[in-house]
């Protein structure tokens, strides 16, 4: 079934402002990187905030079932999935098109906590420590919901510092780097919340 017009601006909306941001980024530039009219916009959207709205919501639909559909190809052990999470983020930090998290360039962008655009930030953040929460619990580690709190700070700390040390030149970070070292960290302390054999 071929996508309807509004899932093609939206999809459109979504590419425009990851790579542009929100704020920089023109109702014009979506239209002529989608080919629909104004008339169709508004058709589907009151206003740029309901289009951001909905570009977030699909930017976090499509990167959570990539996540979870990568980590669960690489092992059916939870224990190396939750560490297949940094797998996942190395094979995105090196993609072409890579400019930092939507949510967390979203939030610098929207200051008021009470937006509907933070709110979609949050949930989308809270959604993705529900499911490192849900990988700690089947496997069997001591107190998953701190570790999940804490492997999400490393994932989110690599996001960071790839977007904001390895994409600029002339320094010694790779695009891996990042993600390698939170998984190295990662990995001691899965090991460390093993329950005694």
């Amino acid at each position: 079934m071929p996508p309807s017009r509004r899932d093609e601006l939206v999809d459109s909306a979504m590419k425009v402002f990851y790579s542009n941001g929100f704020h920089n980024t023109g109702l014009d530039l979506i239209l002529k990187d989608s080919g629909i009219s104004r008339m169709t916009l508004y058709n589907h959207f009151k206003s740029k905030d309901e289009l951001i709205v909905a570009a977030l919501r699909r930017r976090d639909e499509m990167f959570r079932n990539n996540l979870m559909k990568f980590v669960e190809s690489q092992s059916k052990d939870s224990a190396e999935r939750i560490l297949a999470v940094f797998d996942a983020l190395d094979a995105w930090f090196n993609e072409d098109t890579f400019n930092g998290c939507m949510f967390i360039n979203a939030s610098a962008e929207f200051c008021d906590p009470d937006c509907p655009a933070r709110r979609v930030v949050a949930e989308h953040k809270l959604e993705i420590l529900r499911y490192i929460q849900e990988l700690c619990t089947a496997a069997d580690l001591c107190d998953p919901k701190e570790l999940a709190q804490q492997i999400n700070l490393l994932i989110e700390g690599s996001i960071v510092v790839a977007h904001t040390v390895a994409r600029v030149s002339n320094n010694d970070q790779s695009l891996s780097d990042a993600a390698q070292r939170a998984k190295g960290m990662a990995t001691k302390m899965v090991e460390n919340a093993k329950p005694p054999a």
